[in-house]
């Protein structure tokens, strides 16, 4: 199946498996009885989510100035868990159409987490 044929979460899917073997990531699990909730499908580094699937959107954290530039050229909007208005800073929705940057972004964002204290 070409990516263009992908649902958004078999793009995901592909993104999780692009990180196997990567240090310090783990991944959403399968397991029934695991605690579902925020981050419970996420990719994270370090125990600290870096990107997740969220209304068949990806969803990664980047520094907020990337984030800015990002939001800036379209190519993505801050995220709002609560659709409330209080956008997350540092919290980038890629925007439609920027399928292809989906790995780019989350190693960006796999880098920059890992590299928080």
């Amino acid at each position: 199946m070409n990516r263009e044929t992908l649902t958004p979460s078999g793009r995901f899917e592909t993104l999780v498996e692009a990180f196997a073997g990567a240090p310090d990531v783990t991944f959403p699990t399968d397991d029934p009885t695991a605690k579902r909730g925020f981050g419970s499908s996420a990719l994270k580094v370090k125990d600290k989510i870096f990107a997740m699937l969220v209304n068949d959107r990806l969803v990664v954290k980047l520094p907020k100035a990337q984030v800015d530039a990002l939001v800036a050229t379209g190519d993505g909007e801050r995220f709002d868990p609560r659709r409330d208005g209080r956008e997350m800073k540092e919290w980038l929705v890629v925007a439609p159409g920027h399928e292809d940057d989906w790995l780019t972004l989350a190693q960006d964002a796999m880098r920059y987490v890992a590299s928080q204290k």
